[in-house]
């Protein structure tokens, strides 16, 4: 037989019965607040109480939310999987610290590429694009501060600046004849003529049109 605690007994030695009830009634309340881990067989019930205790929200909406990664559809997802908010803000924080630097690498791509697209679209193609990139750094090199240079070919809105500035600087309307400089009205019209003016749009060819007629009426 086991030896009985002495806080259960009197001084004579006999049971303290008034002491034993007292802890039985305390053990019992102990109990009544300890929260059990559900398992399969837990009622839903016992799951709310637990996950309510271990501080997972009442509800999807109450999860912290981040404005890289905020989404309904993901914190209903933390919520069925019993996520507590404390660690939603840890998988935040983690996907700050590794995911922002890939997806800043992915829209600088994504910029860089729809910049390319933008340019090709307002030169003409990809040739065309290519010989007024060279001859608007040749420009800017020449006549621009290298700081504007680079601050304005950071964009293709500055690109297209810095084109319509080298337009304005040209002094004379050049076609594919070297020898011919200046041109007539008459010349102007029959070159409105080409497919290229009237079919391609070839913005350089449609440049020169639009100089020449500027330099005969201004």
């Amino acid at each position: 037989m086991e030896k009985i605690p002495e806080k259960f007994l009197n001084k004579d030695g006999t049971l303290n019965t008034d002491a034993l009830l007292k802890s039985y009634s305390e053990l019992e309340k102990k109990i009544g607040t300890m929260i059990s881990v559900p398992n399969e067989n837990s009622d839903s019930d016992a799951r709310e109480k637990f996950y309510r205790a271990i501080g997972v929200p009442s509800s999807a909406a109450e999860y912290p939310k981040d404005t890289m990664f905020d989404d309904d559809a993901l914190r209903e997802k933390f919520f069925e999987i019993g996520l507590t908010s404390d660690q939603v803000e840890k998988i935040y924080q983690i996907a700050n610290d590794f995911l922002t630097p890939v997806l800043s690498d992915l829209f600088n791509a994504q910029n860089e590429t729809n910049a390319m697209n933008e340019l090709k679209n307002f030169f003409g193609d990809d040739e065309k694009m290519c010989d007024a990139l060279r001859a608007i750094n040749a420009f800017g090199e020449k006549y621009l501060p290298r700081e504007a240079f680079d601050t304005l070919c950071a964009t293709p809105q500055g690109i297209r600046s810095i084109y319509t500035m080298m337009q304005s600087m040209e002094p004379n309307v050049q076609t594919d004849n070297p020898m011919q400089k200046n041109l007539t009205d008459n010349d102007l019209r029959q070159m409105m003529r080409d497919p290229k003016y009237w079919r391609d749009q070839d913005p350089e060819y449609v440049r020169k049109i639009e100089n020449g007629f500027k330099k005969l009426y201004s």
